[in-house]
């Protein structure tokens, strides 16, 4: 009985072509071309930006330190000569300084009571389950879409039955319930990506739940706390609305309270070169302490993303 052999495949002859599992990948050149537009595109909208943000600041830098008529007469020139006079008018003449101390004050009590109410909220609402802690999550997430325009009105008749009309702690408490629904939502979704383990180790050894979030979880949210807390700065010390309808008394007006009044204090001789030099006093506060925290505030907005 004959067997069929099976021939053996024939080495491959030189020059013939190579497998499709050996042959080199080919170069990606339409990616690359896409790519390259795309970023050529994205860069130069975020120069366009960033001219669009970094004009105007310093041209009010540069109009703080020019005279009335050089502002009208050449309001795209340098100055002639830095008019100090212009800062020292405003501080001292339009009581800018009162209104700094008071803005100071105001938005210094709002920011440390925000932060500490709303990181305590937001750590029992993230670590811990108890019925209605979905429902009382969504009360504070329904917070931040409600328009604080509606409630000027019944929000100045329960300030004014409390006593509290026209005072600074009565503008905190304020500023701190305006606050805190945005303060609870950040943090909550920051105090979840912070690992458990830590914690738990520090319930075996004996800490109970005040020592545990105060010197564990707490330092541990840093990057968060920052973060929340520049934006809240933001918002509180450019409020206008809240403070023009709950504080009408001339020696407790905020910053921004402040400048208006400076812009109409002389009718229709304003006094420009002044109101420019307030300006950019209430706008070098916020500033700094955004380019002193940047990085923190980086930090704590891809927390969740990189964990």
């Amino acid at each position: 009985m004959k067997t069929t052999e099976t021939p053996a495949p024939r080495p491959a002859e030189s020059g013939a072509s190579v497998s499709k599992a050996d042959a080199p990948a080919p170069k990606p050149d339409r990616q690359k071309k896409e790519g390259g537009v795309l970023n050529v595109f994205s860069h130069g909208v975020l120069i366009i930006w960033a001219i669009m943000v970094v004009t105007p600041l310093l041209w009010a830098v540069m109009t703080s330190f020019k005279s009335d008529s050089s502002i009208f007469g050449s309001p795209w020139s340098l100055p002639d000569k830095l008019h100090f006079d212009n800062w020292s008018r405003a501080w001292t003449q339009a009581n800018m300084s009162d209104y700094f101390l008071n803005t100071v004050l105001v938005v210094g009590g709002s920011l440390i009571g925000t932060l500490v109410l709303g990181s305590m909220a937001a750590y029992v609402l993230a670590r811990f389950d108890f019925p209605g802690n979905r429902f009382i999550y969504y009360l504070f997430v329904g917070g931040m879409s409600f328009p604080i325009m509606l409630a000027l009105v019944p929000l100045f008749y329960v300030v004014n039955n409390m006593g509290m009309l026209n005072t600074i702690h009565g503008l905190i408490l304020v500023y701190i319930a305006y606050s805190l629904p945005f303060t609870v939502f950040f943090l909550t979704a920051f105090f979840r990506t912070l690992p458990t383990s830590v914690a738990e180790a520090a319930f075996v050894d004996g800490a109970s739940h005040t020592r545990t979030f105060f010197q564990i979880m707490l330092p541990m949210a840093k990057p968060g706390l920052i973060s929340v807390g520049i934006f809240n700065f933001l918002g509180q010390w450019n409020q206008y609305m809240l403070p023009t309808v709950l504080n009408t008394d001339p020696d407790k007006k905020v910053l921004t309270q402040g400048l208006v009044q400076l812009a109409v204090s002389q009718g229709y001789k304003g006094d420009w070169s002044g109101l420019f030099a307030g300006l950019v006093m209430a706008m070098l506060p916020v500033l700094g302490a955004y380019i002193v925290f940047q990085r923190q505030v980086v930090q704590g907005l891809t927390a969740g993303a990189l964990k």
